[in-house]
C-alpha cells in the first residue's frame, strides 16, 4: 500500500444532501490523524445551495497548495461542476475505487467530489483510501493539465 501524507490539510464541504457523507469522511480522516478543515454545512436542515461550498472548498484548496478538498452533495455533479469553475481546481467527481485512483494518478484531482444520495459508508472509505494515496504519474499526463490550464486561461480572461 501506498504511504498517506498525512501533512495534507484536507478542507471539507458539503450541501444538506452531502451532510452524511462529509461527516463520515471527517471520522475517517480524523482517525487517520489527517489535518481536517470543516468549512460547513454543520446539520442537513435547512437546505443550502452547494455551489457556495463548493467555492468555499476550492478557494481554500487553490489559496493553500499543501491541502486537499472532499465535496459531497446529491449526486457530486453540482458540486463537481462549480468547484471547477476556479482556476486551478480539478475537481473530480468519483464512484469507485478505480476512479479515485486515476482521478489522482492522471488528472492529478486536487478535490474529490462524492454524491450523498445514495451513501454507502464502505464504498465511500474504500474510495477516500485510494484517493489518499494515490500519487500523480506525470509524465504525459503533466503535458495534458498544462493544457487545461492553459484552457482555463484562454477562457476566464487571463484571470
Amino acid at each position: 500500500m501506498a504511504k498517506i501524507n498525512k501533512r495534507e490539510t484536507i478542507v471539507l464541504g458539503a450541501d444538506h444532501a452531502g451532510f452524511k457523507v462529509k461527516e463520515f469522511v471527517k471520522k475517517e480522516l480524523l482517525k487517520m490523524n489527517y489535518p481536517v478543515k470543516d468549512i460547513g454545512v454543520y446539520h442537513s436542515f435547512p437546505k443550502v445551495d452547494y455551489p457556495d461550498y463548493a467555492e468555499k472548498v476550492a478557494i481554500a484548496v487553490k489559496m493553500n497548495n499543501r491541502s486537499k478538498g472532499i465535496l459531497a452533495c446529491g449526486t457530486g455533479i453540482g458540486a463537481s461542476i462549480a468547484a471547477n469553475k476556479i482556476p486551478g481546481i480539478r475537481a473530480a467527481l468519483v464512484r469507485d475505487a478505480e476512479e479515485a485512483k486515476l482521478s489522482k494518478e492522471h488528472n492529478n484531482a486536487n478535490i474529490l467530489v462524492l454524491g450523498g444520495r445514495p451513501f454507502n459508508r464502505r464504498k465511500t472509505k474504500i474510495i477516500l483510501v485510494e484517493w489518499l494515496k494515490s500519487k500523480f504519474k506525470g509524465g504525459r499526463h503533466e503535458r495534458r493539465i498544462k493544457k487545461i490550464s492553459r484552457l482555463e486561461s484562454k477562457y476566464s480572461g487571463g484571470k
